[in-house]
């Protein structure tokens, strides 16, 4: 099931299905039968949330000093992606991330996994200076979070990376990758880690493996 603004996409399913987290009691068909499932009826610590992905939604794309990143330059090439489309814009929850907080808050999630933009942290890597707009961005999204009693899961690395590393070396291609991810991950720790507790490393690893 998925949350849509405007008939754009913003939020994927995070562990259960989204209709369960809409009211105290909802009902399903399996093999035929329907059941009543009541919320209550998972217990804690069990989460209900969504999920999204930094590039898929955020826009913004050179916004506040955040870099290119891969899919930024990869979007552009004329051909490879359906209609030329590309995440400039996105859901543009760069600058509307409050009221998608609101909407999961009214969703009565208490979960919410995030993936945090490489280049908007290290607009050029490891090879320049930590982008301090794009801490303050992904601080306030931490911090509206707690507020509203929702825990945030952060993945470091989704899909999006700085295209610096990939002129350079070939990116993930190449061992000297291992610096740039470190790098970034010892900010994101040091910058997020008061507020986030639950650590992603790298979504879908077995995918990036494949892509290898």
């Amino acid at each position: 099931m998925e949350v849509t603004r405007s008939g754009r996409l913003c939020f994927f399913p995070l562990f259960v299905a989204i209709f369960l987290v809409g009211s105290s009691l909802s009902q399903i068909s399996i093999n035929g039968d329907e059941q009543k499932i009541q919320r209550s009826q998972f217990r804690e610590p069990f989460f209900f949330g969504t999920s999204t992905c930094s590039y898929q939604i955020e826009g913004g794309y050179t916004e506040d000093g955040k870099g290119r990143s891969n899919w930024d330059v990869f979007t552009y090439i004329s051909g490879k992606i359906q209609n030329n489309e590309n995440g400039d814009v996105a859901n543009d929850n760069y600058h509307r991330y409050l009221e998608d907080i609101e909407i999961m808050q009214s969703l009565r999630v208490n979960a919410y996994r995030i993936s945090i933009s490489w280049t908007r942290i290290l607009p050029k890597g490891r090879f320049g200076n930590v982008n301090p707009k794009g801490i303050e961005f992904y601080n306030k999204i931490i911090d509206n979070l707690l507020l509203r009693g929702i825990e945030p899961f952060v993945t470091i690395f989704h899909a999006d990376m700085s295209q610096i590393p990939e002129n350079r070396y070939g990116g993930w291609l190449n061992h000297l990758i291992q610096e740039d991810f470190v790098h970034f991950a010892t900010i994101c720790f040091k910058e997020f880690g008061d507020g986030v507790k639950r650590w992603i490393t790298n979504k879908e690893p077995s995918l990036l493996v494949e892509c290898i």
